[in-house]
């Protein structure tokens, strides 16, 4: 028996790269052994949006494996994991993995939880989307794959972008069963969100910058 269970954690080439980077951290404090496998555009981008280096990317993984390692476990369906997240999701990536097309090893690796049935999560990042976006993304849906876009919850009232961060993250980890502690849970502490309304209640329409208090 596997002593801790795997999660493969894949960082793509588009705009996000904090996703993919404080997913490995927040699971280094859980028991999940975690497997990074990161593009080489994800390292661009990675050099445009923050201060670390690739290396120190991966020194947050327990393992990691080159993208154009075909051969790697993690190409294998017989590797028992707990499934995938691919943070954040290029529409490239996206596009290998609805069409089946093996690629990369983050492509491969994510048709291999498919065909095992395992949960690929898909943390899609582009905007304005076009039609052949959003059929790839329908694909990989019918496929089973859980299409969850970094959108920030703002009724959790985030003070920082690293709130809006964790608290999509650790959406992302409830996925697995896997429980982060920075997820601020609607109805469950109404002291955090300031909340003492029915939940049934309809609220009346608040506009954009309309002042609601004294």
């Amino acid at each position: 028996m596997m002593e801790k269970e795997r999660l493969i954690v894949g960082i793509s080439g588009a705009s996000g790269v904090i996703y993919g980077i404080r997913l490995l951290e927040l699971l280094h404090d859980l028991p999940v052994e975690t497997h990074l496998v990161m593009t080489r555009p994800a390292e661009l981008v990675l050099a445009t949006e923050s201060d670390l280096a690739p290396k120190d990317v991966r020194a947050l993984a327990d393992v990691t494996h080159p993208i154009g390692n075909m051969g790697a476990v993690i190409s294998s369906g017989s590797f028992r994991t707990m499934g995938m997240v691919a943070a954040p999701c290029s529409m490239k990536s996206l596009a290998e993995i609805a069409t089946g097309m093996g690629s990369t090893l983050l492509a491969r690796a994510a048709d291999v939880t498919l065909k095992e049935r395992r949960r690929l999560v898909l943390m899609v990042r582009e905007t304005p989307l076009h039609s052949g976006h959003l059929r790839n993304m329908l694909n990989v849906s019918h496929m089973g794959a859980v299409i969850a876009p970094p959108v920030p919850a703002f009724y959790a009232k985030p003070e920082s972008l690293e709130q809006m961060v964790d608290h999509t993250l650790g959406r992302i980890l409830d996925l697995f069963g896997l429980e982060s502690g920075t997820v601020q849970r609607w109805g469950e502490d109404e002291s955090k969100t300031g909340s003492h309304m029915d939940q049934n209640a309809e609220a009346a329409p608040v506009k954009l910058g309309e002042k609601t208090g004294p």
